[in-house]
């Protein structure tokens, strides 16, 4: 199946959008590094006594497992929109087969077929 220009632009459109916002969620929890889709948590400073430190780690590794799920789908539709400049977009990982449009519909940046 060859995915045509309308159904890929529309298909970009929204990984762009998601691209955008998940930047935006990660950029209020976090800062970018060096690397491309890499982010270091914020570590907020609220105050100095017991409690303060307390709820200071609990944003902190909250928003730590946030930035990790979050960076796993920038990543993800990273790679999708290179393979997409690529011309390879579309295409299971697993098993080399199309990837069904409805999946792409659902979810741009997946990487498999709905078999694999």
């Amino acid at each position: 199946m060859t995915l045509d220009s309308k159904i890929l632009a529309e298909l970009k459109d929204k990984l762009l959008l998601e691209k955008k916002r998940v930047e935006e969620e990660l950029n209020r929890i976090a800062k970018p590094t060096t690397s491309a889709g890499d982010f270091s948590t914020n570590f907020s400073e609220i105050g100095t006594n017991e409690d303060e430190n307390a709820s200071e780690v609990e944003e902190y590794t909250d928003n730590l497992a946030l930035e990790a799920t979050l960076e796993k789908q920038l990543k993800e539709i990273l790679e999708a929109l290179e393979k997409m400049e690529a011309g390879t977009y579309g295409k299971c990982e697993n098993c080399g087969t199309d990837i069904q449009l409805e999946r792409l519909k659902a979810y741009p940046a997946a990487k498999n077929c709905i078999h694999c």
